[in-house]
């Protein structure tokens, strides 16, 4: 289904890839960037993106008990202070409805993230959110795309 969107839209999918590009490669940790997708794809509930991100993760080297805590990040010693930080601003952006994206979690995250790396973890959390609606909302099957 992934390829259907290039299909139909091949302008609007070229610059979301040019994005996943760019957030793949700003600097900030690959598994970093795999908990705040497996993070946001859990509360938006896309199965697509939950398949994708898990053996992504599990390819750059993260171990399943993180997997697993995952949901329970705030409870679980598992996690860094900038790992928690990023976790609760991915749930704050994906919930931005409920949130308002308070500022507590804001100062929490500023005080871990510089200035470019607090905008490229929005950009990857925004990110994460739109390709979540593309995949639940076309219901993609998981194990559609080779990791």
């Amino acid at each position: 289904m992934p390829e259907y969107y290039g299909h139909v839209s091949p302008d609007g999918y070229r610059h979301l890839m040019n994005l996943q590009h760019y957030v793949s490669h700003c600097g900030l940790e690959p598994r970093l960037l795999d908990l705040i997708a497996l993070r946001a794809s859990q509360l938006n509930g896309c199965a697509f993106c939950l398949d994708l991100h898990t053996r992504y993760a599990v390819k750059d080297g993260e171990t399943i008990q993180r997997l697993a805590c995952l949901p329970a990040f705030r409870e679980a010693p598992l996690y860094s202070a900038r790992e928690r930080a990023a976790l609760a601003w991915t749930e704050s952006l994906t919930r931005l409805s409920e949130t308002h994206a308070p500022d507590d979690v804001f100062a929490e995250v500023r005080a871990v993230f510089n200035d470019k790396e607090l905008v490229d973890l929005t950009m990857a959390i925004s990110l994460i959110n739109a390709w979540n609606r593309l995949g639940a909302g076309f219901s993609v099957e998981p194990g559609a795309v080779e990791v």
